[in-house]
């Protein structure tokens, strides 16, 4: 036997052996890792309660006087792209999550469970409404006018997507009021038209184009996509109508990216180099949280209970890949390619996930969530992931209130 005949036979045999061990246990990765031990000491829900308030009292620091968040100050050596209306996508998608995270918090307070009490937490009520009052008058006269920021670049798919999330909470602040509610549901309409104008020629979104055509022509990012999926889902138990053409590009798209073990791409443009080090577990480890949950939502039976708890407890298992990554200036300087600015959108997914899982599952996860994010608080109540001009404090610290509220 020749040298080339014993290789080829030799891949033959190691391709068989692969079908073959997929083939006796589906995505025989995708439950692999051990449960995390109970912590000993985690954080009390007083702790939680006191980390929370504190965070809501630096979002209503910071507000804008125009009832917005986050300025184009703060620039460094080492500036992310920000050509034409980069900063009013900035703003606007900084602005989404800063005010949802205030309207949870508001709703929670006025519950009659009463699961958080302002007064104990240190937030002013009259304060925190006139805050998300002027959110809302910003949110008015500002949302509609967000656009794609240049011909390569479309920052504005972040605002478009979390707007949807916040608006839904607005339009339950007043649920009698019926003017109220119509031009809030018609705001949502408006974004979903805007990402279905904007999604990619394969499914999906991605915010940058560099082939710079009228129908972005770049492939998706995965984790844009998740977000979309999920915000729709909001939107749809709301009644509003999802296109399902929309649906089903956007799903595909995720599916493409989506490897044995419930890795995703970074891009579907990356589909040739699937061991990469950013396309790889450790990689993955900030996304997968959401592409899982957003094929969950929208009924893809592949992704079970146990792969939700399987990723779960590789982010708290392997949380350090992510937070040696976290405040590097560089993106993906880190290990396998990790940028900083996954690591509270990990958490904030990771938290969702949570709650999709049995209840009897759930109390650890939230248990290493609290503990996770009590601890990064900073002293002036904010928390932040990557240095983003002056938006990162916001937006760090919005994700991380809306992650510990489901903690609680």
């Amino acid at each position: 036997m020749t040298r080339k005949s014993f290789f080829v036979l030799f891949l033959l045999f190691l391709f068989l052996g692969t079908v073959s061990a997929v083939s006796a246990q589906n995505y025989p990765l995708a439950v692999q890792g051990v449960k995390p031990p109970r912590l000993e000491n985690p954080p009390s829900k007083t702790e939680v309660l006191k980390s929370i308030g504190n965070g809501v009292n630096f979002i209503l620091g910071r507000q804008n006087a125009n009832g917005s968040w986050g300025t184009p100050r703060q620039t460094k050596q080492l500036n992310i792209y920000a050509p034409g209306t980069s900063h009013d996508a900035y703003r606007a998608g900084t602005t989404a999550l800063c005010l949802w995270a205030l309207l949870e918090v508001e709703q929670a307070a006025k519950r009659k469970d009463n699961p958080i009490s302002l007064k104990e937490i240190g937030v002013d009520s009259d304060r925190l409404t006139a805050a998300i009052d002027k959110g809302e008058w910003w949110t008015r006269d500002n949302l509609l006018k967000l656009r794609r920021s240049s011909a390569d670049v479309l920052y504005n798919v972040w605002g478009h997507i979390y707007f949807i999330q916040t608006l839904v909470r607005m339009k339950d602040r007043f649920p009698d009021d019926k003017e109220r509610k119509e031009w809030i549901c018609s705001f949502i309409e408006n974004q979903i038209e805007k990402l279905q104008r904007y999604e990619t020629l394969n499914g999906g979104w991605f915010y940058y184009d560099h082939n710079e055509t009228a129908k972005p022509s770049q492939t998706t990012a995965c984790f844009v996509t998740s977000a979309g999926l999920i915000a729709f889902k909001e939107a749809q138990k709301e009644g509003i109508e999802i296109p399902q053409k929309l649906i089903d590009t956007t799903m595909a798209s995720l599916k493409r990216q989506r490897l044995g073990d419930f890795s995703y791409l970074y891009g579907e443009y990356l589909w040739q180099q699937p061991r990469r080090g950013i396309n790889r577990p450790a990689g993955s480890l900030g996304r997968s949280q959401s592409c899982n949950l957003a094929m969950r939502l929208w009924g893809d039976k592949d992704v079970t209970d146990e792969v939700l708890i399987n990723w779960l407890n590789r982010l708290y298992a392997r949380n350090d890949w992510l937070d040696i990554g976290r405040k590097r200036p560089v993106p993906h300087e880190s290990h396998f390619q990790i940028a900083g600015y996954f690591f509270y959108y990990a958490h904030f997914y990771g938290a969702l996930c949570i709650h999709e899982i049995p209840e009897n599952e759930r109390p650890v996860f939230k248990e290493f969530l609290a503990d996770i994010l009590v601890k990064l608080q900073e002293k002036d109540g904010s928390w932040w992931d990557y240095p983003l001009y002056d938006y990162h404090q916001q937006y760090g610290t919005g994700y991380a209130v809306l992650s510990l509220m489901r903690a609680l």
